[in-house]
């Protein structure tokens, strides 16, 4: 007896005894998802593909049901290690290396270097601007009656004074400076910067001149013409304005720049470069000074240095042999300093301008640029292009000061003005 219903329950068929025919299942749509593109951390996991929506992927089709490896014939990647991920989603590979973008290093270039100039410019304006605030522009040439007419060169007197100013009773000991008040003239030249040439014209200390009349530069007060004086007193008497009136006065060449530069900051300048190569002809000694060389090319350093420029009394013709000297060593140190080694660098440049600029006194027109041409120019007399010279002198005057040759004086101040070379030459 069958205890089944006959209602066709579960786990038996339909009670009709016959089979039942086959069916027509309805068709059901897939709905259209709009496919995406695979994110490059997303690989070909399908796991993302169900999770964005896009349906259900067996894996057979690339062979990662079995946990193919991607990227190889097996998986059923591209077969380039890329795991099937197009080569715009790819990330770059290490270094910028692989499917990535390469580095524009034309640009990198381009930027670096407009980097470096703007950083050279700065540095650049930037120690101007310092060394300009260093400068000393004390003397007004604009106080400087009856001068004469300008010419084609840039003319500067150039003075070295035994002024011990900043100096201690050390420091003097060491240079054998002395201890004297004030301050005179040690050594004058007129040095000419022109297209023709550049010309050094040193004044012996002890030139027989005139003082011509002059406006006192601190009292305003009017003095006359002092005739039958040596050089040196003009500076004595009035400083700077009324050396430069003296100056031009005797020669009819108009100054345009006055330099003077102290006993300290000369040795300073000279120790700051790490010393001056100087070739000394003939060896000699002087007690005053210091002085104690002996022949042949060496290196002086400050103190030497001073010595050098200072010796009078070891030469028989004390103060024209002195003046040819001090033409030599300015002739050099220029030349050593005013090259890219000691431009260029900070650790020589700085120390340089450092120790001369407080000590350097100069007119008030003068620039940083106007001092750098000063040095040019001195440098372009050891060029080979100059010419060193003493003033031309005719012979002897009153209190053993020296006579200049007044027909060859004109005629050098007049090359000079009209920018010609220089060929006059000195007596001594």
């Amino acid at each position: 007896m069958n205890d089944w219903p006959d209602d066709g329950g579960y786990g038996r068929g339909p009670a009709n005894p016959q089979p039942e025919g086959p069916r027509r299942m309805s068709h059901v749509q897939r709905p259209q998802v709009p496919q995406q593109p695979p994110r490059y951390d997303q690989g070909h996991d399908p796991s993302f593909t169900q999770a964005r929506g896009t349906g259900y992927d067996s894996g057979y089709n690339t062979g990662q049901v079995y946990g193919g490896d991607r990227g190889t014939p097996q998986g059923g990647g591209r077969g380039d290690g890329s795991g099937g991920i197009p080569p715009q989603y790819a990330p770059p590979g290490p270094g910028g290396s692989g499917t990535g973008p390469a580095p524009d290093w034309r640009r990198r270039i381009k930027v670096g270097s407009v980097v470096l100039v703007v950083a050279v410019l700065a540095w650049g304006i930037g120690t101007y601007a310092w060394a300009s605030s260093q400068m000393r522009n004390e003397v007004d040439l604009s106080k400087v009656i009856e001068r004469p007419s300008e010419g084609d060169c840039t003319t500067y007197l150039i003075v070295g004074s035994d002024s011990r100013e900043g100096m201690s009773a050390e420091e003097k000991k060491k240079l054998h400076t002395g201890s004297a008040e004030g301050k005179r003239t040690d050594s004058m030249m007129i040095l000419a910067s022109c297209s023709s040439g550049n010309t050094m014209i040193s004044l012996p200390r002890d030139s027989w001149v005139t003082i011509p009349s002059f406006v006192g530069s601190e009292s305003g007060r009017k003095y006359e013409a002092r005739g039958g004086s040596k050089l040196n007193a003009a500076y004595a008497m009035d400083g700077p304005e009324l050396l430069v009136r003296t100056v031009e006065y005797n020669t009819g060449l108009r100054i345009d720049h006055y330099a003077e530069i102290g006993f300290a900051g000369f040795a300073n300048i000279v120790d700051a470069l790490g010393g001056v190569e100087l070739n000394i002809e003939k060896g000699f000694k002087d007690k005053k000074s210091g002085a104690n060389f002996q022949a042949g090319e060496q290196t002086l350093n400050g103190e030497q240095a001073l010595a050098f420029v200072r010796t009078r009394y070891a030469f028989a013709e004390s103060d024209l042999a002195r003046t040819k000297n001090q033409q030599k060593f300015l002739s050099a140190l220029a030349n050593q300093a005013a090259t890219p080694g000691t431009i260029l660098n900070p650790f020589a440049l700085y120390p340089t301008l450092g120790a001369g600029l407080d000590t350097l006194v100069v007119d008030k027109d003068m620039s940083l640029y106007d001092l750098g041409k000063m040095f040019f120019a001195m440098k372009g007399i050891s060029g080979g292009d100059g010419k060193s010279m003493n003033m031309p002198i005719s012979g002897s005057a009153p209190q053993g000061s020296l006579k200049w040759d007044m027909p060859k004086v004109k005629q050098l101040v007049e090359q000079i003005r009209n920018d010609e070379k220089v060929t006059v030459e000195s007596n001594r």
